[in-house]
């Protein structure tokens, strides 16, 4: 049976934790949102922000399991921290866990030709650079040995909420606000400095370098002092430039995190993602 997506559908949802992968440090786990019916269900894999430095699979559970209720099998997973070791390595996380995602989904009543990516803050950095980029020899360098022959190219749509698009503006704004917390964050992770450069979705529009485009959903909050809208705005113009399809959706008076508590605006941040995704099944 095919696999379809209706976002008015209501599902109840099991969720269980399932180990994903080891490093060196710790043991990374994936939080498996299963909705319950007959599916196949559409899968996806949800990215968590936290500054590249913080945060875990556990990040942004109204948004996922609101997904998952809708009848999308959404599995979110740890990805290394910068303390433990700096980019790529998140980066490779996020790239393993398209394939293995894809390798699985059929266990888990999911279609693996219909993935999606959703990404919060520096979730949904790293979900445009391997949507962008998924063959970059450095962001596949992880093998998963149970299909040694997956790509993580085909992505069927990117839906992030306040991605960090340019992190070298995200890092001068920082600076020019003598935010500490947030300039450690980035010298932490970009390591060293000059892969803020290489890891900079919209250095890489700007640069024209070859780019997948799959359609790109960016939720932004008009208040938000951490990325500014401006720079969404102009990633939005690139990408489009680009050859792909970018959503910008505006929350008025919302800050960076806004979707973290529960709300009207969360609410329709949560309508704004499942008629994007319908939209780009379906297309």
């Amino acid at each position: 049976m095919a696999a379809t997506y209706d976002p008015a559908a209501r599902h109840a949802v099991a969720c269980r934790d399932i180990e994903f992968r080891k490093t060196p440090t710790r043991t990374l786990l994936a939080r498996i949102y299963q909705p319950e019916g007959p599916g196949p269900f559409p899968p996806v894999l949800h990215l968590h922000g936290g500054a590249w430095n913080n945060k875990d699979r556990l990040h942004n559970p109204i948004m996922a399991h609101a997904l998952a209720a809708s009848g999308l099998l959404l599995v979110s997973i740890d990805l290394t921290r910068a303390p433990e070791a700096p980019y790529p390595a998140n980066v490779q996380d996020a790239h393993l866990g398209v394939r293995w995602l894809k390798a699985h989904a059929r266990e888990w009543n999911a279609d693996p030709s219909l993935l999606g990516i959703v990404g919060s803050s520096s979730g949904g950095h790293i979900a445009q650079l391997i949507a962008m980029q998924p063959h970059k020899p450095v962001y596949g360098a992880l093998p998963l040995a149970e299909a040694p022959a997956l790509d993580a190219g085909g992505v069927r749509y990117v839906a992030t909420r306040s991605p960090i698009s340019d992190p070298q503006a995200r890092y001068d704004h920082a600076k020019q606000r003598d935010w500490t917390e947030m300039i450690d964050n980035s010298l932490r992770y970009f390591q060293p400095w000059d892969t803020i450069s290489e890891a900079n979705p919209q250095a890489i529009l700007d640069r024209a370098e070859p780019v997948d485009t799959p359609p790109m959903l960016v939720m932004q909050g008009g208040a938000d002092d951490n990325v500014l809208p401006g720079l969404q705005e102009r990633f939005a113009e690139s990408y489009r430039a680009a050859g792909g399809t970018c959503d910008l959706e505006i929350f008025e008076g919302c800050d960076h995190a806004w979707v973290d508590d529960p709300g009207p605006q969360t609410d329709r941040a949560i309508e704004v993602v499942k008629a994007f995704i319908a939209r780009s099944l379906s297309s």
